[in-house]
């Protein structure tokens, strides 16, 4: 869907979006949150997430189990133990401008509008752009820390944290409660950063991109002394269970966490007025370059901390706290030639290969360029963006890292481009296997897919190479040790081209270790040519047990029993997410009925009349199961592929937080103990959602004077009315 509207779509075009949407947000959160590895940039990011807020507004009736705005981050990574936070982590709104500042601050007024003598303040603090952890600490001692992870369940690092000078092992001074969480962000500074590239460029080891990539990945480093080496930084600003409040406000808190030991933000402040926060934002934002660090904005909170309980939370974000982002920061450079890559789905991906140029820190050499008409200057509705220029081979380019991770092109000098640049060509071949490639026709709009696909399917390689690095990665089977690099080795030494082929790897152990020697033998010889010393024999080394090829084996092994949904979407069925792919699997449990329903529904003339009816799966989806059921090529990968891996049957485990969790609640009249804002607040803390207006999914209607249809309504349904002190009662908050 090319961006339509929200006000423009109906309830089917609405419930396909969210769960685009869904599916979209969900592979984002896990590269970003898992992998520390994003492929968009903030901006975009924040645009996904607030078209789905958008939809789910208006259609709230079709907000799904797994809608972004329920979730924060991404799963805890496999390897370390699991934490179940006493006190989610959340996310925080983001503001973009001043007028964002000044409808959030608005909004706080608004929601206390009958406290008329109320005199809100708020704190104004950096934001630190490192990973989020959170330390236990009992009777002063740290015994326990953790990522954010999903925000509900994070990863247990306490021994790395404990390398880490910033945080003390025993807090200091006096008053701190006998049990408190405090919260804050691991960061590198830009000196040990580059200190540590140096280190890894004279031994020939790796490439670093970024100090936030980098603290993240040290972090999550098996040996705490590969932690310890990277000299990370802490800087406390929150904090989440505590036995009692470390102060009445949001300020004094963090200036007693110094008192304990902790650094805090030598920067953060307490204001009144929105004009002593935009004032201190630009403050900020003008000594950016000269902290020695990252910082991506600047956080507002209501200081008080009564007053953050009564405004409470709307899902994943505390409705008290907002994220003011900085611009980006922008440079200029030149194309030097423009390559086109396959992904697993045929996919042509161009991207621009750049003259090296350095952005906030980091030397940037290529961004991606999205699609051909991207590059003619025109978005997906073929209205002009960047003034309507083309990008060209030669081409002058402003660029900058949005949300200072993902390069991106600004806009095209033209005053500078050279006589001789031409029009890019877009090939209408694949450049891999010769087939030919084209941009499917949207049933639905009538218009081309923004992106063109080779059509080679099972005889393009590329296509083959993605979808078993897809299989194996990590959000897939996960199969450690089975990366890029060698599943390029099996595949082009003909030892893999199916992923059934991946399970008998170990029934052909010489061929396995034969190609990895080759590929040593080979590197052995780049380093002798590039060094012009005379390598050591290593023949014979084919023979020879290669070192970890147990391990890879055993690893594999590992895998021939993976949960239905990982091996859904490790399948790489178009279109099917992790997201979708935990629905089928909820909904069908077992791999062998969603074969026979799916087999069911390619040959049906009418596929509704087989496939049935699921919040979130819609036309899309069924029409690539239709395509992937109905491919003949299919059904022997898949059958060899089942006599290796059998698939758990998916079990669904429900439970209950509150007596309203998981109901679905609509506040009519007026409210004569609370304001309905803060009425809604407090359901939805309690696990409620709380919708405008009554429909047969209604569960309760909490009705106070004044109520009008919607009674008649809820009668009509015969759904369940209560008044407010029922409700309270109901709630545990009778008086």
């Amino acid at each position: 869907m090319d961006e339509k509207p929200v006000d423009s779509l109906s309830d089917s075009e609405a419930a396909s979006e969210l769960m685009r949407l869904a599916q979209e947000i969900a592979e984002h959160d896990r590269r970003y949150h898992g992998e520390d590895a994003p492929i968009i940039t903030d901006a975009e990011y924040d645009a996904l997430t607030r078209r789905n807020l958008a939809i789910e507004q208006r259609f709230p009736h079709l907000v799904r189990e797994d809608s972004p705005s329920r979730r924060v981050g991404a799963p805890p990574a496999e390897g370390f133990a699991k934490v179940r936070h006493a006190v989610p982590m959340l996310s925080l709104a983001k503001a973009y401008s001043d007028q964002d500042v000044a409808d959030f601050i608005e909004r706080g007024r608004r929601f206390f509008d009958r406290d008329k003598d109320l005199n809100i303040a708020f704190t104004a603090e950096p934001k630190i752009d490192g990973l989020s952890a959170s330390l236990r600490y009992e009777g002063g001692v740290f015994v326990q820390g953790a990522t954010r992870g999903d925000g509900v369940v994070g990863e247990d690092i306490t021994a790395n944290l404990k390398t880490i000078a910033d945080i003390p092992k025993t807090l200091k001074g006096s008053g701190w409660p006998e049990v408190i969480e405090i919260r804050g962000e691991v960061y590198m500074t830009y000196a040990e950063f580059e200190a540590l590239k140096q280190r890894s460029a004279a031994i020939g080891g790796q490439d670093y991109v970024n100090p936030r990539n980098t603290a993240a990945g040290s972090l999550r480093q098996k040996d705490p002394s590969v932690t310890a080496s990277r000299n990370l930084k802490f800087f406390a600003y929150a904090w989440g269970y505590t036995s009692k409040d470390p102060a009445p406000t949001q300020y004094d808190s963090v200036q007693k966490f110094a008192e304990w030991g902790f650094k805090v933000s030598p920067l953060m402040v307490r204001a009144k007025s929105v004009d002593e926060l935009i004032a201190h934002y630009h403050l900020i934002e003008a000594q950016r370059s000269s902290l020695g660090y990252d910082i991506d904005g600047v956080v507002y909170k209501v200081d008080q901390l009564e007053l953050q309980r009564r405004w409470g939370f709307v899902t994943g974000e505390p409705r008290w706290a907002i994220a003011h982002k900085f611009p980006a920061e922008q440079a200029m450079t030149t194309v030097r030639r423009i390559d086109i890559q396959v992904g697993r789905t045929g996919t042509l991906a161009p991207v621009a290969r750049l003259a090296p140029v350095t952005v906030g820190g980091v030397v940037v050499e290529n961004v991606t360029l999205h699609n051909e008409d991207y590059i003619k200057g025109l978005d997906s509705n073929g209205q002009p963006i960047r003034d309507g220029n083309d990008i060209r081979i030669g081409d002058t380019v402003v660029i900058q890292r949005a949300g200072d991770v993902i390069p991106q092109i600004v806009s095209v000098v033209v005053d500078k481009r050279p006589p001789d640049a031409v029009p890019y060509e877009f090939p209408h071949k694949c450049p891999i296997c010769g087939s030919p490639a084209t941009r499917e026709i949207n049933e639905k709009t009538g218009k081309e897919d923004s992106r063109r696909r080779c059509t080679g399917e099972l005889i393009c390689p590329a296509q083959a190479v993605e979808g078993l690095r897809h299989f194996v990665s990590r959000g897939a089977m996960d199969i450690e040790g089975l990366g890029a690099e060698n599943i390029d080795l099996f595949f082009n030494a003909g030892l893999v081209k199916t992923a059934a082929d991946i399970f008998t790897l170990r029934d052909r152990r010489p061929a396995v270790i034969k190609a990895l020697a080759e590929r040593r033998e080979e590197q052995a010889r780049q380093r002798e040519a590039a060094s012009g010393k005379t390598r050591k024999n290593v023949r014979g080394v084919e023979e020879r047990n290669y070192e970890g090829l147990d391990k890879l084996f055993a690893a594999i092994d590992a895998r021939r029993e993976p949960e239905l949904d990982r091996f859904i979407f490790a399948l790489g069925i178009r279109h099917i997410g992790e997201t979708t792919a935990a629905v089928l699997a909820r909904t069908f449990s077992t791999i062998e009925e969603l074969i026979r329903i799916g087999k069911e529904t390619a040959a049906a003339a009418d596929p509704h009349s087989v496939f049935p009816s699921i919040n979130g799966i819609g036309d899309t989806v069924i029409g690539a199961l239709r395509d992937f059921f109905g491919n003949e090529r299919n059904d022997a990968v898949l059958e060899a592929l089942l006599t290796q891996v059998h698939p758990k049957p998916y079990i669904v485990n429900v439970s209950a937080d509150s007596a309203v969790a998981g109901k679905t609640i609509v506040f009519t009249g007026t409210l004569e103990r609370m304001t309905r804002p803060e009425a809604k607040a407090m359901a939805e803390r309690l696990g409620a959602k709380v919708a405008g207006s009554v429909s047969a999914k209604t569960d309760l209607v909490v009705a106070g004077p004044g109520a009008g249809s919607k009674l008649k309504l809820a009668a009509e349904h015969g759904i369940e009315v209560i008044d407010e002190d029922a409700w309270l009662e109901r709630i545990g908050k009778g008086s």
